[in-house]
């Protein structure tokens, strides 16, 4: 059983996002982290592709019902609330998410399932995944080859 514990991840690139890209609420942060992320330093993987399924096999991730979100920062992988935090270490004018690093883990993880057992319900569900803009294309990844190029 996953322990969603932070896992050693140095050979995937720093700032890898991977997200539910059917999920309404996961496609929002991701829609949220590109305008705040003006250098370009996160890249997002949505579990439903090649890439995803892949990584979401190594973490331990259901893909076909995802229940966590990962993000690679500093060679570690982080799930579910710490990987919000990370997200949010990230970013410019977020920074100071870290400080939800002193509500222990299992709190935070305990809020973190909550709304992620319901998001579906709450937020709603694409019939495909996030398709980006040509803008922005390039920081998402889909194939192994984009994945093994990014590293």
């Amino acid at each position: 059983m996953n322990q969603w514990r932070p896992q050693p991840a140095g050979d995937l690139p720093d700032g890898l996002i991977l997200f539910d890209g059917v999920c309404v609420l996961c496609s929002g942060m991701v829609a949220f982290v590109v305008p705040r992320d003006a250098l370009s330093r996160f890249r997002f993987v949505a579990i439903q592709s090649e890439a995803g399924a892949v990584l979401a096999d190594r973490f331990g991730i259901r893909a076909d019902d995802p229940e966590a979100v990962a993000v690679i920062s500093d060679g570690i992988a982080y799930f579910k609330a710490d990987a919000a935090i990370a997200i949010g270490r990230g970013l410019p004018g977020w920074r100071w998410a870290v400080v939800l690093k002193a509500v222990p883990r299992p709190v935070r993880d305990f809020l973190y399932d909550r709304i992620a057992r319901n998001r579906y319900r709450l937020f709603g569900k694409r019939e495909s995944c996030l398709m980006p803009t040509p803008e922005i294309r390039a920081r998402f990844i889909a194939t192994l080859p984009d994945l093994a190029s990014a590293a």
